[in-house]
C-alpha cells in the first residue's frame, strides 16, 4: 500500500508540472501574442513571396530564355560564334541571354556557351570572365567549363593556372571520358613547364586508371617521353 501510495504522489507530482508548464506557456503566449503574430505574418508573406516570385517570375522568364537559347545554340553548333554571341537580328546570343537571364538556368548556361565561343574566338579574358561565371549541379559539364577555364590561362601563358584548372576538371567527377582528357592536358602542360615528375605521374594515372580511354592509346609513348627528359 506504501508503495502504491508514493507512486500516486509521483503521478500527481507529475500532473502537476505539466499543469505549470502549461500555464507558464498560455501566460507567454497572451503577453507574447501581438508580436508573436506579427512574426507568424511576416514567414507567411515571405513563403508567399517567394512563390509568388518563382511562379510569376521566374518561371515566365525560364520559359522565354529557352526559346532564346534554342536559336543560339543552333548557331553554335553551326560553329556560328558571332551569331551565338550576338544573335541574328530576330534572336539574343548568349550574351545577351546571360545579361537578361541571369537568374534562369538557361541564362547561366550561356554563360558556359558564351565562354566557349569567345575561346573559339581567341578573346580569352572574356571568355574567363564568362566561364567563371557558369556554375551547374551537372558535374560533368562543370567539369567541362573548368577544363575551357585551363585553355583559356594557356592560351594567355599561364601555365601553372592551367595545370590547376585541368586536375580540378579531371577530379570533381571521376570518369572516362572527361578525366583522362584532363589529366592528359594537364600532364603536356607540365612537360611545358619542365616539371617532368608530374607529367609523368598524371601520365599513370590515365595507364593505370583509364586503359580504356582514347588518352590511353599511346600513352606509353608520353610516359617514356616524359621518363627519358626526367633522366637527363
Amino acid at each position: 500500500m506504501a508503495n502504491k501510495r508514493e507512486q500516486e504522489k509521483k503521478t500527481e507530482k507529475k500532473l502537476e508540472n505539466i499543469e505549470e508548464t502549461l500555464t507558464r506557456t498560455e501566460t507567454f503566449l497572451l503577453e507574447n501574442q501581438k508580436t508573436i503574430s506579427i512574426v507568424v505574418l511576416v514567414v507567411i508573406l515571405i513563403v508567399l513571396g517567394i512563390f509568388g516570385y518563382k511562379k510569376y517570375i521566374v518561371e515566365p522568364k525560364t520559359q522565354e530564355a529557352e526559346n532564346q537559347i534554342f536559336y543560339a545554340q543552333q548557331f553554335f553548333q553551326a560553329d556560328s560564334c558571332d551569331k551565338a554571341l550576338f544573335g541574328d537580328g530576330n534572336h539574343l546570343g548568349f550574351v545577351d541571354i546571360a545579361d537578361e537571364y541571369s537568374n534562369t538556368k538557361p541564362g547561366n548556361l550561356a554563360n558556359y556557351y558564351a565562354g566557349v565561343c569567345f575561346l573559339k574566338k581567341g578573346d580569352f579574358d572574356k571568355a574567363i570572365d564568362y566561364l567563371k561565371k557558369f556554375n551547374a549541379d551537372d558535374k560533368i559539364i562543370i567539369a567541362m567549363a573548368k577544363g575551357a577555364l585551363g585553355d583559356a590561362y594557356l592560351e594567355k601563358g599561364d601555365k601553372a593556372k592551367a595545370v590547376d584548372y585541368y586536375l580540378e576538371a579531371a577530379k570533381i567527377r571521376d570518369n572516362e571520358f572527361s578525366s583522362p582528357l584532363f589529366y592528359f592536358k594537364a600532364a603536356e602542360t607540365l612537360e611545358l613547364m619542365g616539371d617532368y615528375n608530374k607529367a609523368l605521374d598524371n601520365y599513370t594515372i590515365i595507364k593505370e586508371k583509364y586503359p580504356k580511354s582514347r588518352e590511353a592509346r599511346d600513352i606509353d609513348r608520353y610516359i617514356a617521353r616524359a621518363q627519358t627528359k626526367l633522366d637527363k
